[in-house]
């Protein structure tokens, strides 16, 4: 037999087979066909009213109808957060972190915060205060430091500032003189305040005498700025402006380092390291924002100062934290009216009106957008600050140990302009804050600044040499004009 012979009998075989499978299929349709008809014409003659009772077939029986059960508020929330899972995650994390941190400040409020003293209640504990007496800054720290136990000795350049800090009066609060533009006799005062510390001190008559220790120097700089284009400052005014703001605080942390990496405990008591804290402002200098050149240069050159000094007290186990401030309520420190021409308030607004022509065109516009917007002159305008309080407790945690960051910011918009200084594109902070693109420039007068120059001989300047109070660009030959008067400027 040939294949094909075998081919054709495999087909014949197969036929039956599915002859039988259509005609189940077929069969079976036909079976719910006519069952569904004689269902639905038993419905029917069980309903109709002519028929007979005898000859009435019985109803079909039916499923009982399905009920519906609304969900319980479990099982809607566990079908939302199985449809939702990635954003589930993030509220999680979000609820878990402002959990975490509501409990941290809730034991940081309530924690007891009291220097160590003696058995006899004599205060034990010195923390010195570099900064103005005169600043509301000072003055509540100061006045803090002193309730919680400490003895503070507020450093002072002139009998000026020693008469600011004896009127406090509080017995504990005590002046200490330092001329470091002097530096044999602020070496002598160091060595003073050193030997002060070596001697025991009894609390009252015929009471044990205690040795003091040094638990920390605070560094308070300035924080009243000028804001104004740089074109406009005169050059003199940035060389008082790093001397009194930027070189005053070094020179003063710089007197202190013999003391700070000597061992000026006495024999047989326990060593003790002191802290050292440095204060900046730091919302102007987060965002470098125009027109405040001098803040945001002051403070990015005090960072630095810091980051350096840290690392070179690491190595001596002299911890150093960078303190930067955010804006505080100084309402209580401060005159309910203050003066005109009170430093650190928003300048009046007649001050580009005593602009040149060209620096009035020029910046005009943008300086009084910017200084109309939200953050001016270092502070939040329309919000009152953080309170004090936030302050003192850090600065507190700082001393004990309880917090041990390297940077520690406190007060209203330091964290958060800390992260838009990094993250936010300058341009789109700039337009925030009011800047504009200025359309046309002032045309080139070559008689400005023959006219700037003239003006000023005429308003009875120095003899030094320093005759323009803005900066201009005089033309090559026009060497009696200009403003950069070699060293007579930095007299």
């Amino acid at each position: 037999m040939s294949a094909d012979d075998q081919q054709f009998l495999d087909l014949l075989s197969s036929i039956p087979n599915q002859i039988r499978r259509y005609s189940g299929d077929v069969a079976e349709y036909v079976d719910k066909a006519v069952d569904k008809v004689a269902e639905e014409l038993r419905d029917t003659l069980s309903s109709a009213p002519w028929v007979p009772d005898i000859v009435r077939p019985k109803p079909p029986t039916r499923p009982p109808p399905v009920q519906i059960i609304p969900m319980t508020t479990y099982e809607r929330i566990h079908d939302w957060v199985s449809r939702h899972k990635l954003l589930t995650g993030v509220i999680v994390v979000a609820v878990g972190y402002a959990t975490y941190r509501t409990v941290q400040q809730t034991k940081l409020m309530r924690k007891s915060r009291r220097a160590k003293r003696a058995r006899n209640g004599g205060r034990l504990e010195v923390v010195v205060v570099a900064g103005s007496p005169t600043l509301p800054l000072t003055k509540s720290l100061s006045l803090d430091m002193e309730r919680k136990g400490f003895i503070v000795f507020v450093v002072c350049n002139s009998i000026e500032d020693e008469v600011v800090v004896q009127s406090l009066s509080r017995p504990d609060i005590r002046p200490l003189s330092i001329d470091i533009t002097d530096p044999p006799n602020a070496g002598q005062s160091i060595e003073r305040f050193a030997s002060y510390l070596q001697t025991p001190h009894a609390a009252v008559p015929r009471a044990k005498a205690n040795y003091l220790t040094l638990k920390a120097i605070i560094l308070i700089p300035s924080l009243n700025y000028q804001t104004s284009p740089i074109a406009t400052i005169p050059p003199s005014s940035f060389a008082d402006l790093f001397n009194t703001h930027l070189l005053h605080p070094i020179l003063t942390i710089q007197s202190f380092l013999p003391l700070l990496t000597s061992r000026i405990t006495p024999h047989g008591e326990k060593p003790e390291t002191p802290k050292v804290l440095v204060f900046t402002p730091s919302i102007i200098s987060s965002i470098n924002p125009p027109f405040h050149a001098p803040e945001a240069t002051v403070c990015s050159a005090l960072s630095a100062f810091t980051e350096v000094l840290t690392a070179e007290l690491r190595p001596l186990a002299i911890p150093v934290t960078h303190i930067q401030l955010g804006t505080f309520d100084f309402s209580s420190f401060t005159p309910v009216r203050p003066a005109p021409n009170t430093p650190g308030l928003l300048p009046p607004a007649n001050e580009p009106l005593q602009w040149p022509e060209s620096a009035r065109h020029a910046y005009g516009r943008n300086y009084v957008s910017q200084s109309s917007s939200a953050v001016s002159a270092g502070r939040i305008r329309g919000l009152r600050g953080s309170s004090l309080r936030d302050l003192h407790n850090a600065v507190f945690d700082v001393i004990d140990g309880s917090e041990q960051s390297d940077v520690v910011r406190v007060g209203l918009g330091a964290g958060l302009y800390g992260f838009v200084g990094r993250w936010a594109p300058r341009g789109l902070v700039a337009w925030m804050m009011g800047i504009r693109k200025v359309d046309e420039l002032s045309s080139w007068d070559g008689g400005s600044c023959n006219a700037s120059g003239t003006t000023s001989e005429k308003s009875g300047s120095s003899e030094d040499g320093e005759r323009s109070e803005f900066i201009a660009v005089a033309r090559d030959d026009d060497s009696v004009h200009n403003v950069w008067k070699g060293h007579n400027v930095w007299k």
